[in-house]
């Protein structure tokens, strides 16, 4: 694990993973990379330090968590199976998966519509906090406000 914050590296070394000072450190010895940054993390350099044979997947929800254009014409991309790449230049290969976009919406479509769902009522807590509808601690939005949230919804999305 590497985080560019120590203090997140702390955190994730006494949970018991192991952590590394630098990304080049912590690509060399991983052979699955996950990155999370939502910013770009992997620039055109980073990439020869992966430990061959590795896997890189982003799991955020940002298009450019790695700078995989700038590979074009260094290593040869070859698919290999559904949301699977193999880079490979002489002596150095790696796996991407779903060509460097989020593994986690893949299968965005099965979300479909059903993902307004969730965000008006994210929207709907946002208000009743601001409006003080609640005091400090965890709640669930009460079943009127998400009956309204339901109903605006088939309105909408079931014509």
């Amino acid at each position: 694990m590497h985080d560019t914050n120590p203090v997140k590296r702390v955190q994730a070394h006494s949970q018991g993973f192991r952590t590394s000072t630098s990304t080049a450190e912590a690509l060399r010895k991983a052979e699955l990379v996950l990155c999370a940054t939502g910013n770009l993390a992997l620039r055109q350099g980073d990439f020869a330090a992966l430990h061959n044979g590795a896997y890189l997947a982003s799991v955020t929800s940002s298009e450019d968590e790695f700078e995989l254009g700038s590979l074009h014409g260094l290593y040869q991309r070859t698919p290999v199976g559904e949301h699977l790449t193999r880079y490979e230049i002489t002596g150095h290969y790696f796996y991407v998966l779903a060509d460097g976009g989020a593994v986690n919406f893949v299968h965005g479509v099965a979300v479909g519509t059903y993902i307004h769902l969730v965000q008006a009522e994210i929207l709907a807590a946002t208000a009743a906090l601001s409006q003080g509808r609640f005091r400090p601690g965890l709640h669930d939005m009460p079943a009127p406000d998400r009956q309204a949230i339901a109903r605006i919804w088939f309105d909408y999305f079931d014509r």
